[in-house]
């Protein structure tokens, strides 16, 4: 074999591994599969991890708590009487596990209201007030945007589903979207909520549109796949347009559904505590989301909502909540997170 026809091979052989490096799948374009992680009460280590390697999941989301009191519009987090995993030492130490396993991590401070539970209806109610509840969640944000910095987390939430005072401070939220990025490299979002993610205005600023994707989409008392399928397809046809708007794929940092009646028409509607526990609901609930939305070009990902890693003392409550722990819908979870 002469030279030349030697480095002839040789230069086609380097063009074709560079064409295959090219036509090859980034990590860019895999979807996120993810789970947000109940905050431990108590102090973890890897065993905790172990059941989660059967659901293909590659993202975990942890979630340090704040509290706030609407009375004082201030924010408190990081103290004693707190669970572990809510605070800057289990969260912490959450993350490394986490990471150590092989997980990227979302973190996502969310806010409870005391006395009201989720963060939708706060809002201020005076110009001291507002100044009160800005100060006290800039210092919560950026104490957690820290971390994600020093730890190297992939993804940080800038909030959850503050409905009213995105639309009323969007300029508060610029500022402090701008702050976090002067201390944390990675991507940012904000999980706004299902009815509101058309109202947000700075998703210019963000890397990701998050929506915590909790759509009523069918009233059956057990919906059908195809009956939550077509639920979707007019959600789907309007989150497109907010996508191709602000030129983001839209990330849904919360969804899923409780194994119970009525499980794809809105958990806020009904009492749990009335109704059924309903396997097939959620599982065909999933089904449908799943064939709806997951192949969207739109779509990023998502964060399922949710998973214990340790069991609660009232274990029984888990049969109708959320988490698709040892239900059958975790199956079908599974084959989609593949």
């Amino acid at each position: 074999m002469t030279r030349r026809v030697i480095l002839f091979l040789l230069l086609v052989t380097t063009l074709a591994l560079i064409s295959w490096s090219n036509l090859s799948i980034s990590e860019e374009d895999f979807k996120i599969s993810g789970i947000n992680l109940v905050a431990p009460p108590k102090p973890i280590g890897q065993t905790e991890f172990i059941p989660l390697a059967s659901t293909n999941a590659n993202w975990l989301s942890v979630i340090p708590y704040g509290f706030l009191r609407p009375q004082e519009s201030i924010v408190t987090y990081n103290y004693d009487k707190q669970w572990w995993g809510e605070g800057v030492v289990g969260a912490s130490k959450t993350i490394q596990i986490a990471h150590e396993l092989g997980y990227k991590v979302m973190l996502k401070p969310h806010i409870w209201v005391i006395g009201q539970g989720w963060a939708g209806d706060f809002e201020p109610t005076s110009e001291a007030h507002w100044n009160t509840w800005e100060d006290s969640y800039r210092e919560y944000i950026l104490t957690f945007a820290k971390i994600a910095d020093s730890m190297d987390v992939a993804l940080f939430c800038i909030g959850t589903e503050f409905r009213k005072t995105v639309v009323k401070r969007p300029e508060y939220w610029r500022r402090l979207i701008r702050q976090v990025r002067s201390i944390y490299k990675g991507k940012i979002t904000y999980a706004s909520n299902w009815d509101n993610y058309e109202n947000v205005t700075f998703w210019d600023d963000l890397d990701f549109i998050g929506i915590d994707a909790y759509f009523p989409v069918c009233t059956d008392q057990t919906p059908s796949k195809v009956s939550v399928f077509a639920g979707w397809q007019s959600i789907n046809s309007n989150i497109k347009d907010v996508s191709q708007k602000f030129d983001k794929h839209v990330l849904f940092t919360e969804y899923g559904y409780r194994s119970i009646d009525y499980a794809a028409d809105g958990h806020w509607k009904y009492n749990r505590d009335t109704l059924n526990v309903n396997y097939d609901a959620q599982i065909n609930a999933y089904t449908g989301m799943f064939e709806a939305v997951w192949r969207q070009p739109w779509f990023k990902g998502g964060f399922l909502w949710k998973w214990h890693l340790q069991t609660p003392r009232r274990k029984e409550r888990l049969l109708k909540e959320f988490t698709p722990q040892n239900k059958p819908a975790m199956d079908v979870i599974r084959n989609y997170y593949k």
